[in-house]
């Protein structure tokens, strides 16, 4: 059973808890809780907690925020869609296809950085996208490393009749790969630089620096909480730009926090940065705002609702890609203007920005 399927499975179960939690959300409250999971863009949130600095923009504004490394990625953004969590940290493409598809307004607070490398695709024989035709392909089925092959194929004038999908969990990637019978993977870091270094006869045929800005990685917001509570919100980006800016440059301070995210990210500093090389990331809220405000943005995530309106991924029964709407930050609308379940919000950003935090 697929992940995604496994969650179609879940969601009946927590579908009542989400009725529940809907009823509530709006209301104003002290407590809140953020996912996040293991990648190079988002190891500053295990700093940020662990050093304080989530705590203290937490207590500037009278609430509390609870930090929570999850181990597997999807199950982190199905628990967000099931309510237990107020923020989480994912890509684009999956806030669409899991809780903006499952009805949960969802919005991007943060868009922290875009994949610029850290997404790859391996082969043990061979030097070419061409070269994995007739091949197995393991990945996180119907997420953003499914996405990343799909436009590798159709860069290279192939389709996925050409390979076989085989869904591996993120947390089970290298392992697998290490085995016998896996010759293809795509996957990302610090899984791909794992794989990179471990295993001899790997070869990155296909990264995402071929696609700029299609796969970004976002803090994710439950809109109605984050709406009914903009501390909350105020609170989340003021640790994120603090933390970037501690973690930038040659000092001794920067150096040490680099090398505490890569010890947590299971590596060593070289490695640690060798993965932030390939991770086109803001480290000022200028320059996240600038992004979340360019309006390719638009043009990326259209490319994103059409490879998920053809997986399916939009519901059951989805008439067209148009059926989830998405807002951006000039207030256009990507889809159906009266079911929008996914923004794209500047506005705390730009008051970073502004320092008007």
């Amino acid at each position: 059973m697929t992940q995604k399927k496994s969650f179609i499975y879940t969601i009946i179960t927590a579908v009542l808890l989400v009725f529940s939690l809907a009823t509530h959300a709006a209301e104003k409250k002290t407590s809140f809780k953020v996912a996040w999971s293991i990648y190079a863009g988002w190891m500053p949130w295990a700093y940020a907690n662990d050093k304080g600095i989530v705590k203290k923009w937490a207590d500037k504004y009278g609430i509390e925020i609870e930090v929570v490394q999850m181990n597997d990625y999807i199950e982190s953004i199905n628990q967000f869609t099931a309510g237990e969590f107020d923020a989480c940290a994912m890509t684009n493409m999956d806030a669409l296809t899991i809780p903006a598809a499952y009805g949960v307004d969802t919005t991007g607070l943060i868009l922290g950085d875009y994949s610029n490398g850290n997404d790859g695709l391996v082969i043990k024989e061979g030097d070419s996208v061409e070269d994995i035709k007739g091949h197995n392909v393991n990945l996180v089925e119907l997420s953003v490393s499914h996405y990343f092959l799909a436009r590798a194929l159709d860069i290279h004038g192939m389709s996925e009749r050409d390979v076989t999908v085989v869904n591996t969990s993120d947390a089970d990637a290298v392992s697998t790969f290490m085995t016998d019978d896996v010759t293809v993977a795509a996957v990302w870091n610090p899984q791909l630089g794992i794989i990179l270094d471990e295993a001899p006869k790997a070869t990155e045929v296909f990264t995402s620096k071929e696609i700029p800005g299609e796969i970004i990685d976002m803090m994710a917001a439950n809109t109605e909480v984050l709406e009914a509570n903009p501390e909350f919100g105020k609170a989340l980006v003021g640790a994120w730009f603090e933390t970037l800016a501690l973690m930038q440059g040659d000092s001794a301070e920067a150096k040490a926090a680099r090398t505490y995210m890569a010890e947590q990210a299971g590596t060593d500093l070289a490695g640690y940065e060798a993965q932030l090389d390939d991770t086109m990331l803001f480290y000022t809220p200028e320059s996240a705002y600038e992004f979340a405000s360019n309006k390719d943005l638009i043009g990326f995530m259209d490319k994103v609702r059409q490879f998920s309106f053809d997986k399916g991924l939009l519901g059951e029964g989805s008439p067209s890609p148009d059926v989830i709407g998405m807002e951006f930050g000039d207030a256009s609308v990507l889809g159906d203007k009266s079911n929008i379940k996914l923004r794209f919000d500047t506005t705390y950003v730009k008051m970073a920005a502004d320092g008007e935090l």
